[in-house]
């Protein structure tokens, strides 16, 4: 009777890793190893794609509902990890080794929370020309609403072209077994500058909400919108996770034990995105930001019978 001995599903060969239970098929795309560290998790893509799939549709549905087209980032933000977890699928069932479809879902669920974080910073935006239009005196200029949207927005897109530019050069060296460092030092550069943004937006929204808090002119006007503001801050604060998480990854260099973990992957990628997603689904600033004239209306009636009723 023969015997078989079981081979470890990773195994370290030099720099990188092969799953010796799924050879290396030597396609024109392939890379010498698996740039993951590890063979995608089938399961984790088809959770992901549903959730994201799902998310999709309801954002795109209130989107519609409530004609709130500044929110637009955030349904595609749906649809590009959607797209991002299909092509990880491909390399869990497929190919594994298979360069481009590395490169795709990586630019993918790379690029996907910038529109999350494009969507978060109109949310702001909005928020602090409602709370001017309502009486509360916010004259600090780093509260002015075109330096928030603009410049958090400028720096995240020239961040994620470094990300991606430094991932492309990754695999591009993996697959003619060159040194990977130069393209991994350029994705971490453009994580650090942008956990660094995202550090100076989270500041600046907590200096927002206490501002509301010591201007008493308005008192009532904020408790309308304090479980929106909450909400925001929460998947803002999720957001930042990931990008932490980003950072501690590349950081650690290629082939590390955080890099090659899909656990960290699924812990600190995966969930804290479609946690902040399915939070602005429930909290949707259609029902919170509504056009600027219907807005102030509700909110200035809402104040009115606040009041009245506290005397």
């Amino acid at each position: 009777m023969a015997t078989t001995t079981s081979v470890p599903p990773h195994t370290p060969t030099g720099a990188g890793f092969q799953n010796h239970n799924f050879p290396n098929p030597h396609g024109p795309h392939d890379a010498r190893i698996i740039i993951y560290g590890y063979t995608p998790s089938f399961a984790l893509c088809i959770v992901a794609i549903v959730l994201f799939a799902f998310s999709f549709a309801i954002h795109l549905f209130q989107l519609i509902r409530y004609k709130v087209w500044f929110f637009t980032p955030l349904a595609l933000a749906c649809f590009l990890e959607t797209i991002g977890y299909i092509f990880r699928s491909l390399s869990s069932k497929n190919d594994p080794y298979h360069i481009i479809w590395f490169v795709v879902q990586y630019f993918m669920i790379v690029v996907a929370p910038v529109f999350i974080s494009a969507s978060i910073y109109v949310c702001i935006n909005k928020l602090i020309s409602w709370a001017r239009s309502v009486g509360y005196e916010l004259i600090q200029w780093w509260l002015a609403p075109r330096v928030i949207l603009w410049g958090f927005v400028t720096v995240d897109v020239v961040t994620t072209i470094m990300q991606i530019a430094g991932a492309a050069l990754i695999g591009s060296s993996e697959s003619n077994m060159n040194d990977p460092t130069t393209g991994n030092n350029i994705l971490l550069a453009g994580l650090a500058i942008q956990t660094f943004s995202f550090t100076v937006f989270l500041t600046i929204l907590a200096l927002f909400r206490l501002a509301l808090a010591k201007d008493t002119t308005s008192k009532s006007s904020v408790k309308t919108k304090d479980h929106f503001i909450f909400a925001v801050a929460l998947s803002s604060l999720l957001v930042y996770l990931r990008t932490l998480f980003r950072l501690a990854e590349t950081a650690s260099g290629l082939f590390s034990s955080v890099s090659t973990n899909e656990t960290l992957f699924g812990v600190l990628e995966f969930t804290p995105v479609v946690i902040a997603i399915w939070i602005l689904a429930v909290w949707h600033p259609g029902r919170w930001l509504s056009s600027n004239s219907d807005l102030d209306l509700h909110d200035s009636r809402t104040a009115t019978a606040e009041t009245a009723s506290e005397k």
